[in-house]
């Protein structure tokens, strides 16, 4: 007969049997456990951003641009006659003073002018004048004679000796000698030395002389030779350009300029050049000029700066890199200019407190090209994140911060060469 009651025999046969298969479980379960809460933390953990720390440092404000030297000022020699090269003097490079000789011109005629100029001279010196001062002692002599005449007749006609008519005649010769010596007087005044016919043929030869004299061309200034368009032989005209010649004088750096810059540039500020053949030897200039209009097809501004000294390497035309600085602030809270939002002249940051995120209003103030001045919105020790334009972050989202080197902005820095500075509007 059984027993209704369990035998305790049998129940610690069955915990004897199922107990090794709930602690093989075990470990398993505890692993699943594990990896729940590790997936939920990592779901949960804020996402890593990277973010500039706000800090105080020297910024210095720049234009950045491209140009070319250029000399103050230069000048095109050429011929104002109809001539053949006979020879030439100088060549491209060569320094000229002014009156050098640059080009000989062959022009037979008009060497002929000036000696058929100085035969006519020579003519009234030797020939002219003293004929026409025997012709002025003769003319004296035939009106005295004619005079006598005239008065012996005048007498012999009162006392009716002789007729009218022998009075009058001998009166009319009177006058006849007398226009004689007039005229002979007015040609010995005008061939006498200073008269008017002397001064007429000095003129001649002037003339002829200054015209052989265009033959010659010579340099009006000093200066470099830049171009040359002329060799012995060619057939030159007015109007044609043989040499192009840079002056002597102070060198300037042209450069244009982006409009959008045109508010911050003034007369006086210095700026750092680099030839782009010489990029290791930077030289100094100064903004001596600012074009009074803008280039429409280009939107841009001319400005000019003045190089002194001048470095010897540098060349007329030469390409050079030029960072005019139009601000400086020797101490300025400052952000990369990536942490900036921009829109319709406004900025703000992305500002990172307590692991949120908030879209901050920030107020500007130098620009430079890596570096912008804050002048509000933000203290010395807050953080914003970088790369804020590729951000879509809501207000309060919580992120975990990634602290990011902020570039630092050197006098002339190399990533920022024919670069302008980041527009802000």
């Amino acid at each position: 007969m059984l027993s209704p009651w369990p035998s305790p025999l049998g129940d610690l046969d069955f915990m004897a049997t199922s107990s090794p298969s709930r602690s093989r479980k075990l470990p398993f379960l505890l692993a699943a456990g594990l990896l729940l809460l590790a997936l939920l933390f990592l779901w949960m953990r804020p996402e890593q951003r990277p973010a500039y720390r706000v800090e105080a440092r020297p910024l210095v404000q720049q234009v950045v641009a491209t140009g070319r030297v250029i000399s103050t000022s230069r000048s095109q020699a050429g011929s104002e006659i109809v001539g053949t090269v006979l020879e030439r003097h100088v060549s491209e490079g060569d320094e000229v003073q002014p009156g050098q000789l640059l080009v000989t011109l062959r022009a037979t005629d008009l060497e002929a002018e000036v000696r058929e100029a100085e035969a006519a001279l020579q003519r009234l010196e030797r020939s002219t004048r003293p004929e026409v001062q025997a012709r002025l002692r003769q003319a004296e002599a035939q009106l005295a004679q004619t005079a006598r005449e005239a008065r012996r007749r005048e007498e012999l006609f009162t006392r009716q000796l002789i007729a009218r008519e022998s009075m009058e005649q001998a009166q009319a010769q009177e006058s006849v000698a007398q226009a004689t010596l007039d005229a002979a007087r007015a040609g010995a005044t005008a061939a006498q030395a200073g008269g008017t016919e002397e001064r007429q043929l000095r003129e001649r030869l002037a003339a002829a002389r200054a015209q052989l004299a265009r033959t010659f061309i010579r340099a009006q200034r000093a200066g470099v030779v830049l171009t040359r368009n002329v060799e012995p032989g060619d057939l030159v005209q007015p109007g044609r350009v043989l040499f192009e010649i840079a002056h002597a004088g102070s060198t300037e750096i042209e450069v244009p300029v982006d409009e959008k810059n045109l508010s911050v540039l003034q007369l006086g500020q210095p700026a750092q050049c680099i030839a782009d053949a010489w990029p290791e030897r930077p030289f100094a200039a100064t903004v001596n000029y600012i074009a009074p209009g803008v280039d429409a097809t280009r939107g841009t501004v001319t400005v000019r700066l003045r190089v002194d000294p001048v470095p010897e390497y540098l060349k007329q035309d030469m390409t050079v890199s030029v960072n005019i600085e139009t601000g400086r602030r020797e101490q300025a809270l400052v952000v990369p200019n990536d942490a900036l939002l921009t829109s319709a002249g406004r900025a703000a940051v992305f500002a990172v407190d307590g692991g949120r995120v908030s879209r901050r209003a920030v107020s500007l103030g130098l620009r430079g090209v890596a570096m912008t001045e804050v002048t509000g919105g933000l203290a010395a020790g807050d953080w914003v994140l970088a790369d804020a334009a590729s951000l879509q972050l809501a207000d309060g989202a919580r992120v975990r911060l990634l602290p990011q080197q902020a570039h630092v902005q050197s006098d002339l820095p190399e990533q920022a060469r024919r670069e302008l500075p980041v527009s802000l509007d």
